[in-house]
């Protein structure tokens, strides 16, 4: 499609949407994933079994402590499952998801397409590519042109020989330090958003200065810094000062791990906040004024995470941190701009 015939519109998998269709919006989640790539078993051979296990009541509590110590746990692949699922986001008052699952982890949008029609719920796919450590072979030798190339593909023609078409670019994976070819991809990302009109989603490296450098990336490629929205804030940048250091550079402001309550976190050697340290955030941020752009989402990437094996579901934030928010005295202006207002602007092809 011509950028003409998409400008203005949301595009989903099933096709372009009116942006004031979009309803409650949860801005990065995974309906399908391969996530074995970040597989991490434990070295005792008493725990082999229980890594190696199908996620079931014999180990959940195990599993759900380290998310990344179970094989099966890093797979949601099964469509039926991912269709109660989703259903179960629509009864909870969810209108639209982004899927955030892009090349090396899995993406698969026919499976997409599938959900969104039994469902109804509008589901907006990503272009582009993950981290440097799942990237396809012959990154090496791709040059960003091409990169550029194929995203502007995935959002006007459709991906992997589809017309199935994807509606954001990203999440576009970045480790800390950046890789060269990591940086080639964001620098390609900005190429694709100019000729798109498309926003662009981070997944930053797990370093506090991580956010900043990317942004400066970006902007030198010529990306419009206000259509990028910077994922996983909530385990990536922790002191406040900083915090509103980074708000200040104009990026959207992605608080995404709604949902993860256990402090361990195995990637790295701190403790991860909890949805009550998240929601005094979001607070810290509209008290400085930064409500037109703040989004919010749960990152479901594994079974635990899902209602069929024990977690809260895709509708968490609708149904217990929403409450939260009105609780905590959060203005419901804020609320909807949060969930609705926000995702909807970033969203629309310009």
């Amino acid at each position: 499609m011509a950028k003409s015939q998409l400008s203005g519109k949301v595009q989903t998998v099933l096709g372009t949407v009116d942006p004031s269709t979009l309803g409650m919006t949860s801005m990065h989640e995974h309906v399908f994933i391969d996530f074995v790539c970040m597989y991490a078993p434990p070295e005792e051979a008493h725990s082999r079994r229980l890594a190696e296990s199908k996620v079931g009541l014999e180990n959940l509590g195990w599993v759900r402590y380290d998310p990344f110590r179970n094989r099966d746990n890093l797979e949601l692949l099964d469509e039926k499952t991912a269709i109660y699922e989703i259903g179960l986001f629509k009864a909870a008052g969810g209108t639209t998801i982004v899927d955030a699952t892009t090349i090396g982890i899995g993406r698969n949008p026919q499976a997409l397409v599938n959900v969104a029609k039994v469902t109804g719920v509008n589901i907006v796919m990503g272009a582009g590519y993950y981290v440097d450590m799942v990237h396809p072979g012959g990154m090496d030798d791709k040059l960003e042109k091409q990169l550029a190339s194929q995203m502007i593909e995935e959002v006007t023609v459709g991906v992997d020989g589809t017309t199935i078409r994807a509606g954001i670019i990203g999440e576009l994976g970045c480790s800390w330090p950046l890789t060269k070819n990591e940086r080639k991809v964001l620098r390609a990302g900005a190429q694709a958003q100019r000729v798109t009109g498309a926003a662009i989603l981070i997944h930053p490296g797990r370093s506090p200065r991580a956010p900043f450098e990317i942004l400066d990336v970006l902007e030198e490629a010529g990306a419009d810094i206000s259509r990028v929205i910077m994922g996983h804030l909530d385990r990536t940048i922790l002191d406040t000062k900083t915090l509103l250091e980074f708000a200040d550079r104009g990026s959207m402001l992605e608080y995404d791990l709604f949902g993860w309550e256990s402090s361990h976190y195995s990637l790295e050697a701190y403790d991860m906040i909890h949805d009550g340290q998240r929601l005094d955030y979001v607070q810290l941020l509209l008290e400085h004024g930064h409500q037109d752009r703040i989004v919010l989402a749960q990152d479901v990437f594994s079974k635990t995470r899902t209602f069929t094996y024990g977690g809260y579901g895709y509708g968490h934030l609708i149904e217990n941190i929403v409450p939260r928010m009105r609780v905590r005295g959060i203005r419901e202006n804020h609320i909807h701009q949060i969930f609705v207002e926000n995702p909807a602007r970033i969203l629309t092809l310009e």
